[in-house]
Order: structure tokens, then C-alpha cells, then sequence
């Protein structure tokens, strides 16, 4: 076997390589700026690794850095426990995801972990003025808190805890569970119930072994707050029906009005944030004992573009029951439709602002169900006219006993101008021989004045309908997108004070009608209103009404819900008709002259409230005649 032998071939080769490595090495070596560089990096490192052995050990603030009571060592949950006390186990128990969504045939929910509460609340029905979906809940404008002391002397606000999250089924209802551990078996739970196709949700506050856990001798508040979000185009026309309704336990329904407002509350059946068209409302099984309730305006400047309406805030006091809480409630979020909220027998339909007294009784029971009806069958705009037509025609009597009292005292008021004159000198034989003779004639002022007090309850009773019909939200008619807020002809580059931006039609229309209506009514007032020495001058009067009145419905209304301005346009325009109709084919004032004459040679029997009056009357120029003799 031949010996193999290291030639210097092998050798020179090795030497060769062996001497271009050692340059490369060298030509690579690291500049003292990346050596520095490299010993900064292992340093954070280092300090990377000490702080997730930390954070392993105790509580971080975001859900997702939490870990789970099993990924816990011993000595950290110790330290857990040391830190947090009796809250300790309810921190373990935070995950990745921090929240749960549910969805019925009429929401969408979002329950946030960390609080335990709806952290979003979309209406899926529904859209705003700018077809974005109705959110009543969204982006952090809501907060449900609990506030109590513990045994172990620590302060639990609820919206800074994690709740454990379960979602079942009871048949059709979804039950959603939101627990706050102490341990496995104590906690403090909210439990959601929700119904298919329904807008009040079943809700409870209750705690289960927290006897021990509850201070008994500290306050128990539960925090409610909410920014409204503005859903409709006139912010100022939303704000104007935008507050706290509320209802005393036994059934004392009252509200706070616009304004803002600071109040106490005892005994409350319920509380509603109301937003024109949506609300939101906490209702008890048990009345609460004390509430304190604000409402703040949040708009400062109605020219800009603002989000929110009103902040609305509760704070609600509660009583343990057994030392634990219990407390049965209710929660309606969705629309303030009448049929809807009467529908569930808790007055909530009190929300809707129909009026009080005989104007609320008018709308719901004459109104209300006389529009569902016509709605039912026919567009929502031609329903307003259809109920405009049917209400004129009703009230066209007492129209026609206005007018026939207007003709009466025109016919009259030579006679009344020759008494004047007659007794110049002498006012109360003046006003004894005026009240004498319409007496006789079977006229008087107040005849006329009589009729048209009986059209102010239906005038102020549809006044207040028609901005509160949800079933006009967003219903078109003619030019008209949305019958529940203003329409829009032209927009204006600039704003004029107590009017807008922009042009509305129908208010135009409206203060038109009524223009030349005022027009026949003021003239035939201002002939038979006979001037009296002494008196303002009433005929000067009426005529500057006569231009004023739709100057103020053009500047009024244009912001108001265009259903209502359709209905005074029709309205008076119907009245025009009715007023030429009866004094050119029904009324004559030759025949009317002649029944005066008939009825003046009549004897006329006074009534008590005349003879009363006529026997003052003679008692006070008795006197006056006497004092003038005492001065001779």
C-alpha cells in the first residue's frame, strides 16, 4: 500500500485559505459603534426578561395582558392576593377578549368585560337623519357603575372589574350573565334577558355569598350616565324634547323639561333618558328609595356640527336584602312609539309629550287613534290632510257661530256709534244703553270670542301631536324627505338669527294661508269692533296681528317638524274655504238685520249675571252723580 504524503501543494493551499479567513474576520470585524450597540440589546433583554417574570406576578391594567388563574405559579398568586385582597380571584379570571356580542330581530349588543355593562347598543330597525344606523349606545358615551365599601376597607367600582361572561338560552330568550367572582361561588352578577322582537330587556343586580364580602354600613350607589347622541338634522328641535322622564312609585308621572336640571328624587318607579325619537329607561319591580337625577346641555353653539344632545346622569341609591343585593329591573332601549310603550302597561308612554290635561286626553284618545287608523290604509302625508279635513269639518259650526256673532255686531254698529255720541259725556250710560241694545239684538262680543276659545284646546292639542308621531319619522311626502323634521328648498350660505340655514316650503306656505285668513277674519272684525273713547285703538291693532302673526309662523316653524306646518296650510286654507262659503251662500245680513228688529221688540229676559251687572253698573253712576254734586 502506497504511504500517502503531506505535499507542499496541501501545505501552501491550507496556509492559503487559512490566510484569507483571518482577513475576511478581520475586514468584519464589529466598529466600536455596533459593539455598543450590541451590548445596549442585550441589556434590554435582560430587562425584558425581569419585567415578564414581574408581570407574571401581578396585575396589569388591559384585559389582554391578563393571565389565567391556572398559568399562575403559587408565589404569584400569592402576591395577587396580597395586592388585591379579596378581589384577587376575580382578577385571574380577564381574557383576551374583552367583549361579548348578542344580537335579537331588533338590536345588536356589545357587553363589555370589564364592567359588566352594554358597552354599544345599535338599533337595527332604524337609521338617522344621514342614514347612519342608531346608535344609543357607542364609543364610550354610557357607564353602569356600582359602587360599595368591602369588609377588608377597600372601595369596588364595578366598571373597573372583570366580569365573567356566559351566554345560554331559555327557550327563545337569550340570557346573558355577567359575573363578578370573589370566589367561584361569590359574585355579584348582571343578568340580561332578552325577548325576540322586543325592546325591554329583562335586568337584575344580585349578589349571591357576599354577605360577608359587603360593607353593610356604607352606601350602595349605582351610577348611570349617558350622553345623548343627536340623531336628527335640527339639533336645537331634538334638544327642545330631549330630557329625563321619570314616574314616582303609584304612578306620578313628571319630567324635567329641557332645561338643565339638578333634582332629588324619592320613591322612582323609573327613569328615562329621552331623546325625542329614543329612550332609554330603567325601570324597578321595587321603587328605589332615593335618586338624584342632571341633565346638562351639551351644545353650545347650534351652527356647528355637534355629536351629542344632553348628558344625562342617575345616581340611585340601594339597600341590601339579607345583606345581599337583589334588585329586579327592567331596560327599554328603542323608540318612542306610543302603541310601543303603552303596549308594555308601565306608563311609559308618558315619554311621549301628547300635552297635559284635556290637550293629552284629546290626542290619545281622538287623535292618536284617528291618524293610526288613516295610516293604516293610506301615506302618512295624505293622512295629515285626510285628519285636517275631518277636524275642520267638525269645528265648521263653530266657525260659522263666530262669524254670524262678527255680522250681527256689524249690523249693529251704527246703533252703537249713535249711543256713543249720544252720551259723549257720560261712558257708563254709554255702556248701560251698549249692553242694552246687543241684549235686545241677541248679539255680543263674546259670542264670538266663545267659538274660538273652543278651537284652542284642538289647536294646542295638535300642535303638540304632531312632533311627537313617531310614525312620521322619515316618512316622504311630495318635496318632503322626512315629515318629522323640516323641509329643505334651498340651503343659505349663511344663518340668520331665530331662523337657520336654510328654506323651508311648507312654513312659507303655511304663513301665506294664514295671512289671507287673518285678512278676512281681522276685516270683518275690524268693521263691527266699534272704537271706544279711552281704549286702545283695536282696528290699529288687529291689522298689525294681521302682518306680525305670519311673519312669527315663518320664523317659528322653520325648524319645526314639517307634518305640522302641512297641517296649518291645510288647516287654513280650509278655514278660507269654510269662511267664503258661509258668508256668500249661507249667511245674509239683510235677513239677519231683519231677526235683530224682530228680536228688539221682544221682550228680553235678563239673566242673573246681566241684572247683576246692570244693577252695579246703576250703583256706580249713582255714586259718580253724587260725588260730582258734593264738588259743586
Amino acid at each position: 500500500m502506497e504511504e500517502k504524503k503531506l505535499d507542499i501543494n496541501s501545505i501552501i493551499g491550507f496556509v492559503l485559505i487559512f490566510g484569507i479567513m483571518i482577513y475576511m474576520f478581520w475586514q468584519n470585524k464589529p466598529t466600536p459603534e455596533e459593539l455598543a450597540a450590541e451590548e445596549q440589546a442585550k441589556q434590554e433583554q435582560v430587562e425584558a426578561e425581569k419585567k415578564a417574570k414581574t408581570d407574571s406576578q401581578t396585575l396589569v391594567t388591559s384585559a389582554e395582558d391578563y393571565t389565567s388563574a391556572k398559568d399562575l405559579d403559587s408565589v404569584g398568586l400569592v402576591q395577587l392576593k396580597n395586592k388585591f385582597g379579596i378581589l384577587a380571584y376575580s382578577e385571574t379570571l380577564a381574557t383576551g377578549d374583552n367583549q361579548t356580542e348578542v344580537e335579537t330581530d331588533v338590536f345588536k349588543l356589545t357587553f363589555n368585560h370589564r364592567g359588566g355593562y352594554l358597552s354599544e347598543v345599535k338599533l337595527k330597525q332604524f337609521v338617522d337623519y344621514d342614514s347612519v344606523p342608531i346608535y344609543i349606545i357607542k364609543d364610550n358615551n354610557a357607564l353602569f357603575n356600582l359602587d360599595f365599601g368591602t369588609t377588608d376597607s377597600r372601595v369596588i367600582n364595578t366598571k373597573e372589574r372583570y366580569f365573567q361572561p356566559t351566554v345560554s338560552k331559555n327557550g327563545e330568550n337569550t340570557i346573558v350573565s355577567m359575573k363578578f367572582k370573589i370566589t367561584e361561588s361569590k359574585f355579584l352578577e348582571y343578568r340580561y334577558e332578552l325577548k325576540p322582537n322586543d325592546y325591554m330587556i329583562d335586568f337584575s343586580v344580585k349578589s349571591q355569598g357576599l354577605g360577608d364580602v359587603i360593607n353593610s354600613s356604607q352606601a350602595i350607589n349605582l351610577d348611570w350616565k349617558l350622553k345623548g347622541y343627536r340623531h336628527a338634522k335640527s339639533i336645537s328641535y331634538e334638544n327642545r324634547y330631549t330630557d329625563i322622564h321619570y314616574e314616582h312609585d303609584g304612578g306620578n308621572p313628571d319630567y324635567t323639561g329641557a332645561r338643565d336640571a339638578d333634582e332629588d328624587l324619592n320613591d322612582v318607579a323609573w327613569i328615562g333618558y329621552k331623546q325625542h325619537f329614543f329612550s332609554s329607561v330603567l325601570l324597578t319591580d321595587a321603587p328605589f328609595k332615593t335618586a338624584k337625577i342632571t341633565t346638562q346641555n351639551l351644545v353650545e353653539d347650534e351652527e356647528i356640527d355637534t355629536v351629542y344632545t344632553k348628558m344625562f346622569t342617575s345616581k340611585i341609591a340601594l339597600e341590601l336584602k339579607g345583606g345581599e343585593l337583589s334588585e329586579s329591573m327592567d331596560w327599554y332601549i328603542g323608540p318612542n312609539d306610543f302603541n310601543i310603550l303603552n303596549s308594555y302597561d308601565r306608563n311609559l308612554d308618558e315619554i311621549v309629550p301628547f300635552g297635559w290635561g284635556i290637550f293629552g286626553l284629546i290626542n290619545r284618545y281622538v287623535f292618536m287613534p284617528l291618524f293610526s287608523f288613516l295610516g293604516g290604509f293610506l301615506p302618512y302625508g295624505i293622512a295629515i290632510v285626510v285628519m285636517t279635513v275631518l277636524v275642520k269639518i267638525l269645528l265648521s259650526f263653530v266657525q260659522y257661530k263666530q262669524f254670524l256673532s262678527q255680522a250681527k255686531m256689524k249690523i249693529l254698529k251704527p246703533e252703537l256709534d249713535a249711543i256713543r255720541e249720544k252720551h259723549k259725556g257720560n261712558k257708563m250710560k254709554a255702556q248701560q244703553e251698549t249692553m242694552a241694545l246687543q241684549t235686545k239684538a241677541g248679539a255680543s262680543p263674546m259670542a264670538g270670542c266663545l267659538p274660538a276659545l273652543i278651537q284652542l284646546p284642538v289647536f294646542y292639542a295638535l300642535f303638540q301631536f304632531f312632533p311627537s308621531a313617531f310614525d312620521l319619522r322619515q316618512e316622504p311626502f311630495l318635496w318632503v324627505d322626512d315629515l318629522s323634521s323640516y323641509d329643505t328648498i334651498a340651503e343659505l350660505p349663511f344663518h340668520i338669527p331665530f331662523y337657520g340655514s336654510h328654506v323651508s316650503l311648507f312654513p312659507i306656505l303655511a304663513s301665506i294661508a294664514i295671512f289671507f285668513y287673518m285678512r278676512l277674519t281681522t276685516g270683518q272684525n275690524m268693521q263691527s269692533q266699534p272704537q271706544q273713547e279711552g281704549m286702545p285703538d283695536m282696528g290699529k291693532m288687529m291689522k298689525y296681528m294681521m302682518y306680525f302673526s305670519p311673519i312669527m309662523m315663518l320664523f317659528f316653524f322653520n325648524n319645526y317638524a314639517s307634518g305640522l306646518s302641512l297641517y296649518y296650510f291645510i288647516s287654513n286654507v280650509i278655514s278660507i274655504g269654510i269662511i267664503l262659503v258661509i258668508k256668500n251662500y249661507i249667511l245674509d245680513e239683510d235677513k239677519i238685520h231683519a231677526q235683530i228688529q224682530e228680536n228688539k221688540k221682544k221682550p228680553k229676559k235678563q239673566s242673573k249675571f246681566q241684572t247683576k251687572m246692570k244693577q252695579m253698573m246703576e250703583q256706580a253712576e249713582q255714586q259718580k252723580q253724587m260725588q260730582q254734586k258734593k264738588k259743586k
